[in-house]
């Protein structure tokens, strides 16, 4: 009876090791398939993202030393000189900037919004920085929102002027949906452990910066993968 009973089993068991088998090996094969698309993805972007700084740097070498702004690595524009933008504590353009604006904003969303790059674009961030004073009988939170309130007021007014560019009139819908004001106080300084009235100034700058959707593919792509 006993050997009977084990004749049964090893069958049984065979049948179970078999099934585990192959359900390690599908779940291998699914993970090797998202391995590699996460890949595709990642390499899509990153020459995504090259090509479209070079085609950044391409346009505006001859520019950005005259605006005293920079390319960054990860294609953000900065606009550094802070009495070229606003007047201390105001949120109105200075004639200087709308200047800058007006050459700048066109040329750029003609890079953006061409069929190259178009897709790969989620958001485009304007982004306004403050230095971390106000008033010197002010305690610092107090000092962080009154900034904060000044950088979204000055993020809202360089919005306005670069939506209301004649040259851009007709990107008015992919511009709305993609161009974003941020007023973001002094919670990002170009220095932090610097405390100095120059390294404060420094921190007063406006950034044009780009979001783009490589994240979203990728979360897609896993979902898609997940319902097959």
């Amino acid at each position: 009876m006993e050997q009977s009973n084990q004749s049964h089993w090893i069958p049984l068991a065979d049948l179970m090791t078999g099934l585990m088998m192959v359900f390690m090996l599908l779940t291998a094969a699914f993970m090797l398939r998202v391995e590699q698309t996460t890949t595709l993805v990642v390499k899509e972007y990153e020459a995504t993202k090259n090509d479209m700084h070079l085609a950044l740097q391409k346009e505006f070498a001859k520019d950005l030393q005259q605006w005293n702004a920079e390319l960054l690595g990860d294609m953000t524009i900065r606009f550094n000189d802070p009495t070229v933008l606003f007047a201390t504590g105001s949120a109105e353009l200075r004639a200087p900037f709308k200047k800058i604006l007006s050459d700048f904003f066109p040329r750029y969303i003609g890079i953006l919004s061409s069929e190259q790059y178009k897709s790969a674009v989620k958001e485009i961030r304007i982004e306004g920085h403050t230095s971390s004073f106000w008033a010197e009988s002010m305690d610092t939170k107090t000092a962080y929102f009154r900034n904060m309130e000044l950088s979204q007021a000055r993020t809202r007014s360089a919005l306005e002027f670069v939506l209301s560019l004649p040259k851009v009139g007709g990107d008015q819908d992919w511009l709305i949906a993609h161009v974003t004001a941020n007023g973001l106080s002094s919670s990002r300084p170009l220095n932090p452990e610097l405390k100095s009235v120059k390294s404060q100034k420094a921190n007063q700058r406006v950034e044009f910066r780009i979001v783009t959707n490589a994240s979203d593919r990728m979360d897609q792509i896993a979902k898609d993968l997940q319902k097959q």
